[in-house]
């Protein structure tokens, strides 16, 4: 533990950890307050569905250029320049509310702007931990970080449910502006070393080299298909806003406790990590833990009583946790520096496809049946996703991390 505590003392490694608890509060809390001002608007769980479709889009269309580009420019450079125009869609936000003018297509149209950049800022900003820290301490590096984020993800949902209860959704647009702001500025401040390797340019051919180098790694595949499948499909973020408003009656600020409870779990999860030696076999704990984020998705969908929903979701998010950190952990130190880019932005696009995916699919289901069917449904194919995976992919079941690595 001391040993991981005394990267605090890399002054590159503070800043981007301030940086990143800044951008990932104001996101989770845009999105936060997106959603909860879309069905303010409209009532539908539909809407609430195509939201998550429109921040995908995006994705899947630009994440594997930003990772070439990554690989190509300056990363911090690529970073700032992501999250300057997150701040503008904030802005924008904040401004079209307070004038009465927001409307679900400007919303829609904002989210898909800010998917956009953020598929640029990504993976130029995952990569640029490996340079900052030594290679021998880069897993407490990544256990560190994941504390950090996860603590910010917890506090932004929290902090837009609190300011939308108390001042509107114009001070939840206006406080993600001011931290995604500050985000900027800590990036500022970050000297990271130069990547080793040759730097290609932007080109299909460079975009290849990176999927080919994936295809060579079935733990790393394994890993982002089990967790892009059970989030599709276990994902109740969609519904929170339904379970909020309608199921459990709890309002905004409850809205934003739920929005909360999953990161709260994480952040639990991360300190566990950082506090305890690193999961040896962590092919085994993947597959346990995301088994255990089915079950709880299951649970949070069925219970009417707002403590167990919070408890429910936030194991959830403590199951969800330890896929993160090994994902993490693992893709960068088996990447080359020249690599590194594309091939986090591969793996930011399956999260993508878990998050945004499982909006849709949430809010499709819900649609037709209910949000209760949707949410338990989607937990019970979790399920089914891991025992599918765990017998097609042996190589990730029987994954046995080295002691130390």
């Amino acid at each position: 533990m001391q040993q991981h505590l005394a990267l605090l003392s890399e002054p590159g490694f503070r800043w981007l950890l301030a940086s990143r608890f800044a951008s990932g509060a104001a996101l989770t809390g845009l999105r936060a307050a997106v959603a909860w001002q879309l069905y303010e608007l409209t009532g539908s769980a539909f809407q609430l569905g195509l939201l998550g479709a429109v921040q995908f889009v995006p994705a899947l269309g630009f994440s594997l250029l930003g990772g070439a580009v990554a690989d190509a420019y300056d990363r911090r450079r690529i970073a700032q320049l992501g999250l300057a125009v997150e701040f503008g869609c904030a802005l924008t936000l904040a401004w079209a509310t307070a004038r009465g003018a927001a409307s679900s297509e400007l919303l829609f149209g904002l989210v898909f702007v800010g998917a956009s950049a953020a598929a640029f800022e990504n993976p130029a900003r995952v990569s640029l931990l490996p340079l900052l820290v030594p290679r021998e301490r880069f897993p407490g590096a990544v256990a560190i970080h994941s504390v950090v984020q996860a603590l910010a993800f917890m506090s932004g949902p929290a902090l837009s449910g609190l300011a939308i209860g108390a001042r509107g959704t114009t001070a939840a647009y206006a406080g993600s502006a001011a931290l995604l702001a500050a985000a900027g500025i800590g990036l500022a401040r970050l000297h990271p070393r130069r990547p080793e390797g040759e730097r290609r340019s932007v080109s299909l051919g460079a975009i290849r080299d990176g999927l080919l180098y994936l295809r060579t790694q079935p733990v790393l595949l394994g890993c982002m298909l089990l967790d892009m499948f059970a989030v599709i499909f276990g994902g109740a973020t969609a519904m929170l806003p339904i379970y909020a408003s309608e199921i459990l009656r709890v309002g905004p600020t409850g809205y934003g406790v739920l929005q909360a409870a999953m990161e709260a779990g994480a952040l639990a999860t991360s300190v566990a990590l950082v506090l305890r030696a690193p999961i040896e076999r962590q092919g085994r704990a993947l597959l346990i833990a995301a088994a255990l984020f089915g079950a709880a998705t299951v649970v949070f969908g069925l219970s009417r009583w707002f403590p167990l929903s919070v408890a429910a979701y936030a194991a959830a998010g403590m199951a969800d946790q330890v896929s993160v950190v090994m994902r993490s952990t693992v893709i960068q130190l088996a990447t080359p520096d020249a690599l590194r880019g594309r091939v986090s932005s591969v793996n930011m696009l399956f999260i993508g496809a878990s998050n945004q995916l499982g909006a849709v699919e949430s809010g499709f289901v819900a649609a037709v049946t209910s949000a209760t069917f949707s949410v338990v449904s989607g937990g019970i194919a979790s399920l089914v996703v891991v025992a599918v995976v765990a017998l097609r992919v042996p190589e990730l079941r029987r994954y046995r991390a080295l002691r130390g690595s």
